[in-house]
């Protein structure tokens, strides 16, 4: 029995559902200023798009990013060592305004 929109149930109080895997809600500890960041991209987001993206589908996009990226990141063995290497990596990544977005897989 599917129990999703189509099915014409009716869903009880609160946010809806946004995430389609299994999911844990989880604590984790940032910076005051790593906070602000994700603030100020989000207001970018929304500026530039109409969107509101939370900081928690920020957080999920980089981790989901640098999952798929294989990077090797997974070698690091510290978190300056890694910072080392997406510092490097991101040296490598075409910016924004060189006509080089979009073209990854024509």
């Amino acid at each position: 029995m599917s129990l999703g929109k189509d099915a014409g149930t009716r869903r009880g109080p609160g946010r809806p559902p946004v995430l389609e895997e299994d999911w844990a809600k989880v604590t984790v500890v940032l910076l005051n200023r790593q906070i602000a960041f994700l603030d100020h991209l989000s207001a970018e987001i929304r500026k530039r798009s109409g969107e509101a993206v939370r900081r928690s589908e920020i957080i999920r996009t980089l981790i989901d990013f640098l999952e798929r990226s294989g990077t090797g990141t997974g070698r690091s063995s510290s978190e300056g060592d890694l910072m080392r290497q997406l510092t490097r990596l991101s040296r490598e990544v075409p910016r924004s305004g060189s006509g080089d977005e979009g073209r990854g897989s024509e």
